[in-house]
């Protein structure tokens, strides 16, 4: 790894340049140090970059107050993880919130550097981890929030994320082997029918899918004998199917560009999935570009080397060959949200799927998601990418009591159409990378576009304050990305506007179609769309 990686030194950005004069994770036997000096004394780049190995980020839109990014595989906590986090928000936060992300996570407001040793201590006690969370490292890894419940699940992928995030985090106390990737990685394992990780926009995503074992001994037999034998090739094999993941390779989204993933054309059995991670993950590392981070995700290294030669480096770093892709996969349903109440695979218990407006929540409602798990589920809880909370294991004789609860009029089972699809990043409130606030704008705005319009189905709008696209706007009926546009010659707060994505069954990104909207004026532009596209009418014209 060291040689390659060095041997692009002469091309180095500034980025490159000081992950070669420090690994991130030596911070981690610093913080005692940063919090006896404080954030203004600290180095520059450790508290700005470094950090960031550590899930921990300085903002320099609320200096002094940090923002912690929490890893969560498959989007799963206990009630007790979920109350440790509130009481970091309540106690160390001055904000006070932490917020749902679109990968299945949960990131903490408000904490100041001082706290930051006591706060890992608190959470390695709870068994939670923020390492390699941030910069050029693996993201949070994705999987069907329902996992392990769903009557109509493939397979249950959270023992495989767990595997996955144990190998690239080394349990999570921190893996040297995977903190100077080119850049930040997304990882995500389908088990259902019906794409809940937005498989499309990953770096790797698996994909159920059976492979023909019957059929493919046919094929063998043929080749080798010139003809076939029916009797013989049945009994050549037990199972007619089995059962594992295509995958697909390369998705991401950047200020530059942002691209779907593509076939890798391998198949591989569960058993091989940690190990295929592992081998991608050796080559992006070895040989990904680094001279320019805007063209330093995957796709651009399969883009110069071509996916045949890609795929060749990824079978030798493995060290085996990869079985050629399934004819097909197995996600073939429309995409769900998991709001409102289902029955689960287990007799007698049901999910309830929460709807958290935008994602965000204060350490009173934290505390209050906790009891209630505890109270009517089994004290678990799960996140969704639509930044919304599920509670699992609810008997059929506690779902009564669990509706009638308080909170549930906040985080409602039955959110109105607009509210139900709307998903925001962070915005301008708490990140320096937003040109514009788009949590408590989005709100306010599609709620009185719901007071305007009767709809004739949900319509996914997406809000992302920066072309860094963490709200994805790419995957929404209608996405708003966040600009500066014109208005009397002035520059004020606007939106790019895109549309056509779609998610689920046959999933692709949409594109932009109107620039530079000022976000005063958005309101008509997006009631003519809405009327034009997808249906909705105004209510004053039907009496």
């Amino acid at each position: 790894m060291t040689s390659v990686i060095t041997n692009q030194a002469a091309s180095q950005n500034k980025f490159e340049k000081f992950k070669a004069e420090k690994d991130g994770l030596a911070v981690k036997d610093e913080l005692e140090y940063f919090a006896q000096i404080g954030w203004e004394a600290m180095d520059v780049t450790d508290r700005e970059h470094r950090l960031k190995w550590l899930g921990v980020f300085f903002r320099p839109v609320t200096p002094g107050k940090f923002m912690m990014r929490m890893r969560m595989p498959s989007g799963i906590l206990t009630s007790q993880k979920m109350r440790v986090l509130a009481e970091i928000v309540q106690r160390y936060g001055e904000d006070g919130n932490a917020d749902i992300t679109t990968r299945q996570n949960l990131q903490l407001r408000g904490i100041r550097i001082e706290d930051i040793p006591s706060i890992f201590q608190r959470l390695k006690a709870a068994g939670m981890t923020s390492v390699q969370s941030g910069m050029d490292n693996v993201r949070n890894i994705t999987a069907s929030p329902v996992a392990g419940l769903d009557a109509d699940e493939l397979i249950d992928v959270r023992d495989l994320v767990q595997q996955v995030q144990d190998m690239i985090t080394n349990k999570g106390e921190g893996n040297p082997e995977f903190t100077n990737l080119p850049r930040k990685f997304n990882i995500a394992i389908e088990g259902g029918r019906d794409n809940s990780i937005h498989a499309e926009i990953n770096d790797i995503a698996f994909i159920p899918a059976y492979r023909d074992v019957a059929a493919e001994a046919e094929v063998a037999h043929y080749n080798a004998n010139g003809s076939v034998n029916p009797s013989e090739t049945a009994a050549a094999t037990e199972a007619q199917r089995q059962l594992g993941f295509n995958v697909i390779v390369g998705g991401f989204f950047s200020a530059k560009r942002c691209e779907a993933a593509i076939p890798l054309n391998a198949w591989v059995p569960p058993e091989d999935v940690v190990d295929l991670c592992r081998a991608i993950l050796e080559v992006y590392r070895d040989h990904g570009l680094r001279a320019n981070r805007q063209k330093a995700r995957l796709m651009w290294l399969i883009d110069e080397w071509g996916l045949d030669k890609f795929r060749a480096e990824v079978e030798k770093q493995l060290g085996r060959p990869l079985l050629p892709a399934a004819t097909k996969d197995e996600m073939d349903w429309e995409k769900r949200d998991h709001i409102g109440v289902y029955r689960q695979k287990q007799p007698g218990l049901n999910y309830v799927g929460l709807h958290v407006p935008v994602g965000r929540l204060f350490a009173p409602d934290m505390f209050e998601l906790a009891r209630l798990a505890e109270v009517y589920g089994n004290g678990e809880l799960r996140l969704t990418v639509e930044q919304n909370v599920i509670i699992p294991n609810v008997p059929d004789s506690r779902l009564e009591p669990l509706l009638q609860e308080p909170l549930l009029q906040k985080f409602s089972i039955q959110p109105t159409p607009l509210v139900r699809s709307l998903v925001s990043c962070t915005g301008a409130q708490f990140c320096n990378f937003a040109l514009i606030e788009t949590k408590n704008r989005a709100l306010a705005l599609i709620k009185e576009l719901e007071q305007e319009l009767e709809l004739a189905r949900p319509i996914r709008v997406h809000w992302t304050g920066c072309p860094n696209s963490c709200g994805q706007p790419q995957v929404a009926d209608i996405g708003l990305m966040g600009t500066k546009a014109r208005k009397d010659g002035k520059a004020v707060d606007g939106v790019d506007i895109f549309m056509g994505g779609k998610v689920g069954k046959d999933a692709h990104l949409g594109s932009c179609v109107m620039k530079g909207i000022p976000c005063e004026d958005l309101k008509p532009v997006l009631r003519d769309l809405m009327i034009e596209h997808f249906g909705a009418r105004n209510v004053s014209s039907n009496g």
